[in-house]
C-alpha cells in the first residue's frame, strides 16, 4: 500500500484569530502580533526548559517553565525557525513591554498565559481548536459557504430555486439557477439587491405570509401571481427553539417541484438553524476578541498593532477616548442599567463615527475613537459626549458624567487619552463639577485640586497634624470648628459671607475661628497655612 494513500487528510491549520476566539480570556491574552491575526497555526509544540530552543514552521510554541525574561531564547528561536506564536507565563506585568518588543523583532506572535492556568489545559484546548480545522486542500469552510452548499442541495432535492434569508429579509445564500428564464422578478431583485424589494414584501405581509412563518414550523405555500411577476413558491421558518433565525424560500421554475419538496424543506430548515447558530457564536467570539484587544489597548497592556490588524484600522490616524460614569456612583448601577447605558452609548457613537468601539472597564464605559479626521477638535467630541449624557437623562433617567480625553496622534498613544479621561471623571467625583461633560481645558483647576487631594489622601505624612487634630476634636465633641474654618477660607476671609453660608451670626464664626487657632496653633493670617488648611479640610469633608 502506498503510505501516502493511507495518510490522514492534511489539515490547513487555523489562523491566530481563530485560536484566540477558541482560547480567549481568561486563559490567554494577546500581547503582540507583528504578522497580523491571519497568520496560520498548523500545530502545537511543547518547549521544555531543558530542551534547546527550537520550533517548526507554523507552530504555536508553549514555552513551559520559561517564565518572563527566560522566554527570550524561545521567542528568538521561534522567529528563526518560522513559528507562528509563542505562549509564555509572566512573572510580573512589567515584563510585557520587553517581551513584546522581542516578539516583534522576531516576527512571532506573543501570547501570555494566566499564571494559574495549567499548561496541559492550554495544550488540550489549542489542539482541540486545530482538530476543528477543515480537512483537505485548503478550501475555506465557514457559515457562508455552508449555507450556499445547503441552498444548492435543497434546490436539487426540491427541483426549485432556493434562497436563504435572515429575519430582516437579507439574502444570506442562494442556489444556482440553470436557466435565467426560470427566475421570477422577486427572486432576481432579491439576489441583485441582497434583500427582498419592499413592494413585494408588502404583498407578502398583506397575504399573511410572515405572520404564518412566525407562528408555525410548517411549510407555507404561496400561489403564483403572474400579474406581479411572482411564481409559485414554498417558505419555511428557520428556528432555534422558539426563536426565528431566518426563512428558506423555494421558487418553482419551469418544472413542478418534487413530490417530497415539503419534507426536504423541513429538513433543510433544521440544518440551516445549526449553521446560523454557529455563525452567531462566531460573531460573538469575534466581538469578544475585538473588545479584549480594545480593552488591552486602553490600559496599555496590548499594543496598537493587534487591534489595527484585526479591524483593518490605520494606526497612524488621530484617536481619542471618551469616558462615562454614573452620577450615582459606578458600583450602584445594576447589570441591566450598565447594559442599557452601553447600548445607548454604542448607538450614539456609531451614528457619529463608524469605527467607534465601546468597552466596559473598571465599572466605567469607554468609547475608543480610532482613525478620527485630522480636523476634529475637542469641542466636537465634547458635543458627542453631551448628546449621550442628555440621552441617558432623557431615556434612562440617569445622570451620566462624561469626559473627553486628549486627541492623540495614533493608536499607540491611546492609553494617554484614556488616562486623561479618567483624570477628569475622578475630579468630577472628588471635588464636584457643575458640567456633566468636560475636556481637560474646561476644568483644569478642578482636576489639579482633585489630584492634590488624592495625594494627601494617599500620604498621611504630607498632612498637617494640627488640622488632623481639629477634625478629630470635632468628631468627638460634635463640633463645627473645621467646617467653619473651611467656610471662612472658601469665602476668601469674608466673615459675613461665610457666616451666611453657615447660617450663623458673624460673631459666632469669629469665635469659632479663634477657638480653632487656639486648639491647633494655626495662624490663619499666613497664606501658606491657609492654603494647606483649605486642601486638607476639603479632604476631610469628602472633597
Amino acid at each position: 500500500m502506498d503510505p501516502a494513500a493511507a495518510a490522514p487528510p492534511a489539515r490547513t491549520g487555523i489562523s491566530l484569530r481563530q485560536l484566540l476566539m477558541s482560547l480567549g480570556e481568561p486563559l490567554v491574552e494577546l500581547q503582540a502580533a507583528p504578522a497580523g491575526l491571519d497568520v496560520e497555526i498548523r500545530q502545537v509544540e511543547l518547549l521544555d526548559p531543558e530542551d534547546e530552543p527550537a520550533a517548526s514552521p507554523g507552530a504555536l510554541v508553549l514555552a513551559i517553565g520559561a517564565r518572563g525574561r527566560a522566554a527570550f531564547p524561545a521567542l528568538r528561536a521561534a522567529g528563526r525557525d518560522g513559528a507562528a506564536a509563542v505562549a509564555v507565563k509572566l512573572d510580573a506585568p512589567g515584563q510585557v513591554a520587553a517581551l513584546s518588543e522581542t516578539a516583534v523583532e522576531a516576527g512571532v506572535a506573543l501570547l501570555s498565559v494566566r499564571r494559574d492556568a495549567r499548561w496541559e489545559q492550554v495544550d488540550a484546548m489549542a489542539r482541540a481548536a486545530l482538530e476543528d480545522a477543515p480537512s483537505g486542500g485548503g478550501g475555506e469552510a465557514g457559515g457562508e459557504q455552508d449555507l450556499f452548499a445547503l441552498a444548492q442541495t435543497t434546490a436539487v432535492l426540491t427541483g426549485g430555486i432556493v434562497s436563504i434569508e435572515d429575519t430582516t429579509t437579507r439574502v444570506l445564500a442562494y442556489s444556482r439557477a440553470g436557466d435565467s428564464d426560470e427566475v421570477d422578478d422577486l427572486r432576481r431583485l432579491s439576489i441583485l439587491g441582497w434583500q427582498s424589494p419592499e413592494e413585494y414584501l408588502a404583498r407578502l405581509r398583506e397575504w399573511g405570509v410572515f405572520q404564518r412563518l412566525r407562528a408555525s414550523d410548517e411549510v407555507i405555500h404561496i400561489d403564483s401571481h403572474p400579474e406581479l411577476g411572482i411564481r409559485r413558491r414554498l417558505a419555511v421558518a428557520i428556528r432555534s427553539g422558539e426563536r426565528q433565525l431566518g426563512i428558506i424560500w423555494v421558487q418553482e421554475g419551469s418544472t413542478a417541484l418534487t413530490e417530497h419538496a415539503d419534507q426536504v424543506l423541513v429538513g433543510a430548515a433544521r440544518v440551516a438553524a445549526l449553521h446560523l447558530v454557529r455563525r452567531r457564536r462566531e460573531l460573538s467570539a469575534d466581538l469578544t476578541l475585538t473588545r479584549t484587544l480594545a480593552a488591552g489597548l486602553l490600559d496599555g497592556t496590548t499594543g496598537p498593532q493587534p487591534l489595527a490588524s484585526h479591524l483593518g484600522l490605520d494606526a497612524a490616524r488621530p484617536a481619542a477616548v471618551l469616558g462615562f460614569s454614573y452620577g450615582g456612583g459606578e458600583a450602584a448601577a445594576s447589570e441591566l442599567t450598565r447594559a442599557e447605558v452601553s447600548n445607548l452609548i454604542s448607538v450614539h457613537t456609531a451614528a457619529r463615527h463608524r469605527s467607534a468601539l465601546v468597552v466596559q472597564a473598571d465599572l466605567r464605559t469607554y468609547v475608543l475613537l480610532p482613525q478620527l479626521p485630522r480636523s476634529i477638535d475637542l469641542g466636537t467630541l465634547r458635543g458627542w459626549g453631551q448628546e449621550i449624557s442628555e440621552a441617558a437623562s432623557r431615556h434612562l433617567g440617569l445622570v451620566l458624567r462624561g469626559s473627553v480625553g486628549c486627541i492623540v496622534s495614533g493608536l499607540g498613544e491611546v492609553p494617554e487619552s484614556r488616562r486623561e479621561a479618567d483624570r477628569i471623571l475622578d475630579a468630577m467625583v472628588r471635588v464636584g463639577v457643575a458640567t456633566t461633560v468636560a475636556a481637560l481645558p474646561d476644568i483644569q483647576a478642578e482636576v489639579l485640586i482633585s489630584e492634590l487631594l488624592a495625594l494627601l489622601g494617599a500620604h498621611p505624612e504630607l498632612r498637617d497634624p494640627r488640622l488632623t487634630a481639629l477634625v478629630t476634636h470635632d468628631s468627638r465633641s460634635q463640633g463645627q470648628l473645621a467646617e467653619s474654618v473651611l467656610a471662612y477660607l472658601d469665602a476668601f476671609g469674608d466673615v459675613r459671607a461665610a457666616a451666611a453660608e453657615l447660617h450663623v451670626h458673624p460673631n459666632t464664626l469669629r469665635y469659632r475661628l479663634r477657638r480653632a487657632e487656639e486648639l491647633t496653633g494655626l495662624d490663619l493670617s499666613r497664606p501658606d497655612q491657609r492654603l494647606l488648611a483649605m486642601l486638607q479640610l476639603r479632604l476631610a469633608a469628602g472633597g
